[in-house]
């Protein structure tokens, strides 16, 4: 930082000169006139809506293609503009900005939902210093007062090209940008050091969560400790099994209720339950997920292709032992799956599976030494995003500061 004041107090001692940005440039439009058809076939390259909404540098060897017949007036885009995205669903995501920071040596289009900025001067900025500017905190907060909308913001190009920007030095951008670049090479490391850091430690978990979870669970191990003390009982007698039905809305935001239908994964969220919390659910046909057993820890809407199974007394059988017990014994559902056609499970089979219950003290303790193995493998997972998030407030702190002048 201090060499970065040194340099700013020798080049321009009477602070950072701040322009409009329709001074020093003009905007462009991406493709226009286009079919469906043309993107099936195409001919030339183009920038996708996402190639510009999640990269700093636009990355240019991408598979998007365009077609572009002879002769056809289109923009094109050129090393140094900054390209934006038009509009989003929220604000704070309106006017994204990547930079051409490549020199390109054929002609590439920008996608009809972005548009264009080209600096009348081009030895004004680094494209690799304005890849900074533009996603810079402040820079940011000038772009998302440019929208407006209702239900989807759209930018104001006339808006946009009031904001202003400072123009510091080149000597003085090229600083900053190997400060940043060193930063963001270091976050990419660090996230990929963490990532591989926690599969592998995930792996020895889950590995360490199986051994113990077939133990603890074995007819040999129950038998033992509870002397022979072990109830053996069809799923139906002790549980009450129902499919579920569609919601009327189903969103892929985020609301108060998962939508829990073929099992393995949520299929959206609403905003009302049809099942209360302490349920496993098993899918009742469907490609591929047949045997896998879901606990349900919430309230949650119950689909028409899962089994919804509840204990009926909790006094006897523990819906979380039940759980582990399932997961370890999945075998009894693939048993039952009808694979003519798409595979599935009939309610009357899923009834009839029979499961060894012991007494509920020893319940008791299989669940709580499982759940602390689930635990510890869900930590590791929430911990990486933590860890990242700590260090790009770190790196956001000092790239705000390098760029607030």
């Amino acid at each position: 930082m201090n060499s970065i004041e040194e340099l700013l107090k020798t080049h321009c001692p009477n602070g950072v000169e701040y322009k409009p940005l329709g001074e020093l440039g003009v905007t462009y439009n991406g493709l226009n006139g286009k079919k469906k058809d043309d993107f099936e076939n195409g001919n030339a390259k183009y920038i996708s809506y996402l190639n510009v909404f999640n990269n700093l540098s636009v990355k240019i060897n991408g598979n998007d293609l365009v077609k572009i017949s002879p002769n056809e007036k289109q923009n094109t885009i050129k090393f140094g503009d900054i390209l934006f995205t038009t509009s989003s669903e929220t604000y704070e995501e309106c006017g994204m900005s990547s930079v051409v920071t490549s020199q390109l040596t054929e002609s590439i289009y920008l996608n009809s939902f972005c548009f264009g900025f080209r600096f009348y001067d081009e030895t004004l900025f680094l494209p690799g210093f304005t890849k900074y500017l533009f996603r810079n905190e402040q820079i940011r907060k000038q772009i998302i007062k440019t929208a407006n909308g209702v239900t989807r913001f759209n930018i104001s190009k006339e808006k946009l090209l009031q904001i202003k920007i400072p123009i510091p030095p080149l000597i003085v951008q090229e600083k900053i940008v190997t400060i940043l670049d060193i930063f963001t090479e270091l976050e990419a490391e660090l996230e990929a050091e963490l990532e591989a850091e926690l599969e592998a430690e995930l792996e020895a978990r889950k590995k360490q969560y199986a051994y113990y979870r077939e133990k603890l669970l074995s007819f040999d191990y129950l038998d033992s400790i509870t002397g022979g003390g072990i109830s053996y009982m069809a799923l139906g007698e002790v549980c009450e099994i129902k499919t579920g039905s569609k919601p009327n809305n189903i969103s892929n935001e985020f609301l108060e209720f998962e939508y829990i239908n073929a099992g393995t994964t949520n299929s959206g969220y609403v905003t009302q339950y049809n099942f209360q919390a302490n349920t496993i659910t098993t899918p009742s046909r469907g490609q591929g997920g047949i045997g896998f057993v879901g606990f349900q820890s919430k309230n949650f809407w119950l689909g028409p292709l899962c089994y919804g199974i509840r204990v009926k007394s909790e006094s006897e059988l523990m819906a979380k032992y039940l759980y582990y017990y399932l997961q370890e014994n999945n075998n009894l559902l693939l048993e039952i799956k009808n694979s003519g056609g798409v595979p599935s499970v009939n309610l009357s089979d899923l009834q009839t599976i029979t499961i060894q219950i012991p007494p509920l003290e020893i319940q008791e303790k299989i669940v709580s030494i499982l759940d602390k193995f689930e635990s510890l493998a869900n930590d590791l997972s929430q911990g990486l995003p933590a860890e990242i998030k700590a260090r790009k407030k770190q790196y956001e702190y000092y790239r705000e500061k390098l760029l607030s002048f």
